[in-house]
């Protein structure tokens, strides 16, 4: 029984300015899925071990982050209590992050998928503000009513539709109880402070003072090409040059390409095209030279190909700071199975030292970027690139930029390793055996928008701006 003490039914996770706004509706629907959770498990289960929520549960003296962690670490299943709040808030996105993590952990363990993260709409949000790996989680179902799924739980109490109200609380503690069923595994002890939630999304890094050249370079595939394989390829729409190439459908601009220089002459620079060749890495480093960046548009159908697998991998074994690399996911790729697997394979394979770099905030390596999210990928990417060239251009003096951390003596690629959960942004692969630090997770990877070093932006629990 004091095991089971440590394993609560939910975690409840929450906004805490939705707290303190409607405190009361916040409480009573807090009490009343406990309740009615209690009343589907029988009499046996003790009403401290059917739920934990910070306000209720920690002590004076507690360290909050660590014992937040312990029990997101935990409980059977989470509660995620949607609003716009919800996904402003660092420590809501920390605590999604680090169960949906833990969620994944346990399927890539055992095979078993147990959706114990459980979302409630408390508040309607926009899907378009929420991050993608967010929407792929349902939040509704039709017999929680279309009142809900239109208005949120938060206005149902408000207007007090009561039987529509206890409907939903009804569907959530069932949710709860059969996912508590099937015994998530446990996370070992980690650094909630350290790890980098989906949401809020990054701020776009500050615009380069003055506009410059961007060179495209395209490695697609071919209409000739793709009818010689009998139309398997599930690339997109190919055309006689690879510049033509369209992964996503319907397409909004007559080429991925054409889409590409509207973004980055839309933010006041000029572009010029070509297609990958053996000359690549000798291009980029002239370009530099010139002062100016370089984006790769790269098809995954085609990257392990003989026409620029030797080009590409040319490029992944050099640093190419001011070079950015953006690989799509077709609208017809697909989603799972054997055929994603080998597609994502095959990338890492061109990209063996780049892949490992897909998640980090410096943003210039991406895979399976979305219709919806290329836009701004690319608007980031190309603005980090430009940024980078300026400071390529500054002199830094003997120390080569030590003094400020971007040398030797104190830069990323020597500080510790920044303790995270393993999310994985590509299909599985290799697990690689990062170095263990603090309270750093076995065989953990990076969190998307994780960073390597301290998280100085993590407010403590309790100041004034704190938002969970």
């Amino acid at each position: 029984m004091e095991q089971e003490q440590h394993r609560p039914y939910f975690f409840f996770s929450y906004a805490r300015t939705d707290f303190e706004a409607e405190d009361a509706f916040v409480n009573q629907f807090y009490n009343d899925l406990r309740d009615e959770l209690g009343r589907l498990v029988g009499a046996g289960v003790r009403v401290e071990e059917l739920a934990y929520r910070d306000t209720e549960q920690l002590r004076l003296g507690d360290d909050w982050a660590e014992k937040l962690a312990t029990m997101l670490g935990r409980s059977r299943t989470m509660i995620a209590l949607y609003s716009p709040a919800y996904f402003a808030s660092l420590y809501c996105g920390k605590e999604w992050t680090a169960f949906r993590g833990r969620v994944r952990r346990h399927h890539e363990d055992t095979g078993e998928l147990i959706s114990a993260l459980v979302p409630v709409l408390w508040e309607p949000v926009e899907p378009g503000d929420l991050a993608d790996e967010v929407n792929k989680i349902q939040w509704a179902q039709p017999d929680m009513g279309e009142a809900y799924a239109r208005h949120g739980l938060r206005a149902l109490l408000r207007t007090a539709q009561a039987g529509a109200y206890e409907q939903v609380v009804r569907v959530v503690a069932e949710r709860v109880r059969d996912a508590a069923a099937r015994r998530l595994g446990e996370l070992p002890e980690f650094d909630l402070g350290a790890v980098r939630g989906y949401f809020p999304p990054p701020a776009a890094p500050p615009v380069a003072s003055a506009p410059g050249m961007v060179r495209l370079f395209i490695a697609a595939g071919r209409a000739s090409e793709a009818a010689a394989e009998g139309g398997s390829r599930a690339g997109g729409w190919y055309g006689a040059k690879p510049w033509h190439w369209a992964p996503y459908h319907p397409p909004t601009q007559p080429s991925l390409v054409a889409r590409a220089q509207q973004v980055i002459t839309g933010a006041g620079h000029a572009t010029t095209l070509e297609e990958v060749d053996t000359a690549l890495v000798d291009k980029l480093d002239q370009a530099r030279e010139d002062s100016q960046v370089s984006i790769l548009l790269v098809d995954p159908w085609v990257a392990g190909g003989e026409r620029y697998r030797t080009a590409l991998r040319a490029y992944d074994e050099q640093n190419h700071p001011v070079t950015g690399v953006m690989v799509p996911a077709g609208s017809d790729d697909p989603a799972d199975g054997p055929g994603r697997d080998a597609l994502w394979a095959g990338v890492r394979d061109v990209f063996r030292r780049n892949w490992l770099r897909r998640s980090d905030l410096e943003h210039l390596f991406r895979v399976k970027v979305s219709r919806e999210s290329f836009d701004n990928e690319l608007t980031i990417m190309v603005t980090v690139a430009q940024n980078k060239l300026m400071d390529d251009n500054l002199d830094w003096g003997d120390d080569g930029g030590d003094a400020f951390g971007f040398g030797p003596g104190g830069g990323p690629d020597t500080g510790p390793a920044m303790p995270g959960l393993a999310i994985p942004a590509g299909p599985p692969g290799p697990r690689q055996e990062p170095a263990r630090v603090n309270r750093g997770l076995p065989g953990s990877t990076d969190l998307p928008h994780q960073s390597r070093g301290k998280d100085t932006a993590a407010p403590l629990r309790g100041e004034k701006n704190h938002d969970h």
